[in-house]
C-alpha cells in the first residue's frame, strides 16, 4: 500500500511597502520611506512565521508561491530568493512550481527584473492601469504610459510568462477609447490579463472625492458596457474569461495561484495582514496575520507566530466556496455548499437558472455571464 499524496497547498506573502498610496487602494499599504530596518526585521519575520505555518500544516505539496502587496518588486531580491528557497524547503514543490511577484512599471523597478528572475520568479505581475496619461494621473500612479510600455517589453523578455493588470470604468473613460486601449495592450503579448473595474472602496480618498462631488464615476449601464467590452475583445484576441476579472490565452496561462483561493485550495499566508485558509483536524481555519509591520514582527519574535486563527463553522465555510467559487467558469459543486442548502431542485437554484443568471446541473452551480455581472446580488440571493 503506498501513502497518500500530500496535500497541495499556496503560499502567500503580502510586502506592504508602496512608492505611493494609490487613491483608490483599501488594501494594507505603508510608504516605503526610511524603512530600512524595519524591512529587514519583516523580511526575517516571514521566515520565522512559515516555519511556524509548516508545523500547523504539516507535509504539503506547493502548488504556488505569490508575493503580493503593496509592492513586492520593491523587495531586495536576496531577500525574495530567501523566502523561495525557505517555502521550497519546507513544503514538497511540484515540478512546475508557480512563483509569482506583483510589479509596478517603473523605470527603477523594471531594471531590477532581471535579478527578481535569477531569485526565482518566473511570473510578472505588472500594475499596467492605464496606457493613458491623464488616466494614470487620475488614478495617482507613479508611472506614465511610456514607463508601462518599457516595462512590458522588459518584463516579456526577462519572465517565463507574464501577466498584466488594468482598470476600466475610469471617470470619463470611453467605449471606444477601452476597446483602443485593451487592443494596444495585448499586443505585447502578455499570456494572462487582469481586467478590473474600478470600485470605490469605503474609506479610501477616491471614496471622499465622490462624496464631496469632485470625482464621478461610470453610471452602471456604461461600467455594464464595458464590461462586455473587455469580455468581447479579450475573447477575440483568444484569452478565456476562466474568472470574473482574469483572462487567459489557454488553461496553461491561468493564474494558478488565484485558482487555490477560488477553488478553496489551502493556503498559508505570511507578511502583515495576511489571510491563510488550511484544512485542520478542527475545522477550516481563517488564519489572519496582525496588520500593522511593528505588531507582525513582535508577534513572532514573542509568540513564535504572527497570526491568529479561527475556526469557520460550516455554514461560514460554505459561504465563503460560493462566493469564490462562483467567480470561476467551473464554479462549485454542490457538495461544498451543502450547508446552505443549496441542491438543484431548490427553488432559488431553478429561479436563478430561469432568469439566465445560474447553471446547474447535478453536481455543480456556475455563474453565466449575465451572473458574473451581478455576482454579489446572486451570491447573496443563494446564501440567504
Amino acid at each position: 500500500m503506498t501513502d497518500a499524496a500530500p496535500r497541495p497547498l499556496g503560499v502567500y506573502v503580502h510586502w506592504p511597502y508602496c512608492g505611493r498610496i494609490c487613491p483608490y487602494c483599501d488594501f494594507n499599504v505603508v510608504r516605503d520611506r526610511g524603512r530600512a530596518e524595519e524591512r529587514r526585521a519583516l523580511a526575517d519575520a516571514i521566515i520565522a512565521d512559515l516555519e511556524a505555518q509548516r508545523r500547523l500544516t504539516g507535509e504539503r505539496a506547493l502548488l504556488s508561491i505569490f508575493f503580493g502587496g503593496g509592492t513586492p518588486s520593491l523587495m531586495d531580491p536576496a531577500e525574495v530568493a530567501r523566502v523561495i528557497e525557505t517555502a521550497k524547503r519546507l513544503w514538497s514543490p511540484v515540478e512546475d512550481l508557480e512563483i509569482s511577484l506583483e510589479a509596478n512599471p517603473t523605470d527603477a523597478e523594471a531594471d531590477r527584473f532581471a535579478a527578481l528572475a535569477e531569485a526565482g520568479v518566473e511570473r510578472l505581475s505588472l500594475g499596467v492601469q492605464a496606457l493613458d496619461d491623464d488616466a494614470l494621473r487620475a488614478l495617482g500612479r507613479n508611472h506614465d504610459a511610456g514607463a508601462a510600455r518599457r516595462a512590458m517589453n522588459v518584463a516579456a523578455r526577462t519572465f517565463q510568462r507574464l501577466s498584466i493588470d488594468l482598470i476600466y470604468a475610469r471617470p470619463g473613460q470611453t467605449d471606444a477609447a477601452w476597446r483602443a486601449e485593451l487592443a494596444e495592450a495585448i499586443a505585447f503579448g502578455p499570456e494572462h490579463v487582469s481586467p478590473y473595474q474600478l470600485t470605490i472602496e469605503p474609506g479610501t480618498a477616491f471614496d471622499r472625492a465622490v462624496g464631496r462631488g469632485t470625482l464621478v464615476v461610470p453610471d452602471e449601464d456604461l461600467a455594464a458596457t464595458l464590461f462586455e467590452t473587455t469580455q468581447t475583445v479579450l475573447e477575440a484576441a483568444g484569452y478565456d474569461a476562466y474568472e470574473v476579472s482574469n483572462h487567459a490565452r489557454g488553461e496553461g496561462a491561468r493564474s494558478r495561484h488565484n485558482l487555490v483561493y477560488w477553488r478553496g485550495v489551502d493556503y498559508v499566508g505570511v507578511g502583515p495582514g495576511a489571510h491563510g485558509r488550511l484544512a485542520l483536524p478542527e475545522g477550516r481555519a481563517a488564519t489572519l496575520a496582525h496588520r500593522a509591520i511593528a505588531d507582525y514582527v513582535a508577534a513572532v519574535r514573542g509568540q513564535g507566530v504572527g497570526f491568529t486563527r479561527e475556526i469557520l463553522s460550516p455554514v461560514e465555510a460554505a459561504e465563503e466556496r460560493l462566493v469564490l467559487g462562483l467567480r470561476i467558469d467551473d464554479g462549485v459543486a454542490f457538495a461544498e455548499v451543502a450547508a446552505l442548502n443549496l441542491t438543484p431542485d431548490a427553488a432559488k437554484v431553478r429561479d436563478l437558472a430561469d432568469a439566465g443568471l445560474l447553471v446547474a446541473d447535478q453536481n455543480r452551480l456556475r455563474a453565466t455571464r449575465r451572473g458574473r455581472l451581478v455576482l454579489d446580488r446572486l451570491t447573496g440571493a443563494l446564501a440567504t
